[in-house]
């Protein structure tokens, strides 16, 4: 079966997510994590993609990603993987593939759902238990979008920048975003866009997306495909 193609609009946002091939660690050692972190940033540079979030978990990725061009994101993850596999396998002489498959990818509807993209991705480490609050994890965006830690991956969303009129008041007021728990229903609309590789947003961007590329952007109906027939060739519709 035919990959579905991927969403991509210049200019509007994805959460990216890319996991360890069956669920195996990604990362060992600090030096793997700040490793990732040098390939990502020479890979954004070079293909035009603006970094606005990331989690790095121990066997999963999560990036926000604003591309500049048709394909930034892919030729980003394209990039990353060329170089830091080969890094993983020769320093723990493995062999073999290292991620499971290709990256999953969402749009983005940054006017309402930018901020909530970035909290979802800094509290993944809270949400699994590894630490108790955000500025505990250290490999993640959270300290530098919340207290101005030098980052020179993270380039600020406009969303982001409307937050205050300078980076201290931006700061304080991402921070008071994270007092309030992401609602569940949230969540579950995230995890599913991510998973079916659909639209995150409202529908009126959801049609504006659909209009733009001649594609769906929700989930189809449940059960079997339909099949049609021309010419005596059928095909799944």
């Amino acid at each position: 079966m035919a990959r579905k193609p991927r969403f991509c609009l210049p200019g509007v946002p994805q959460h990216v997510i890319q996991r360890g091939n069956n669920r195996e660690p990604c990362f060992y050692a600090t030096a793997d994590y700040c490793r990732y972190l040098e390939l990502l940033h020479e890979a954004a540079l070079r293909n035009q993609a603006a970094i606005h979030a990331y989690v790095l978990m121990t066997n999963h990725v999560h990036l926000l990603v604003t591309p500049g061009h048709d394909f930034s994101i892919m030729h980003l993850m394209q990039d990353l993987g060329r170089k830091y596999v080969p890094y993983i396998n020769r320093r723990y002489q493995r062999s073999g593939t290292l991620w499971e498959g290709r990256y999953r990818a969402s749009l983005v509807d940054s006017k309402v759902y930018l901020l909530t993209c970035m909290r979802y991705i800094e509290l993944n480490p809270v949400r699994a238990g590894m630490v108790s609050v955000p500025e505990d994890y250290r490999w993640s965006s959270y300290l530098r979008n919340t207290f101005g830690k030098g980052d020179q991956l993270i380039q600020p969303h406009p969303v982001y920048l409307a937050l205050g009129l300078d980076d201290l008041h931006r700061q304080h007021a991402y921070h008071e975003l994270f007092r309030n728990h992401l609602d569940d229903a949230v969540v579950d609309d995230i995890r599913a866009a991510l998973q079916q590789e659909l639209v995150l947003g409202r529908d009126g961007f959801k049609n504006k997306v659909e209009k733009i590329l001649g594609r769906q952007t929700r989930p189809g109906a449940p059960g079997r495909p339909r099949i049609e027939e021309h010419r005596g060739i059928y095909y799944l519709v």
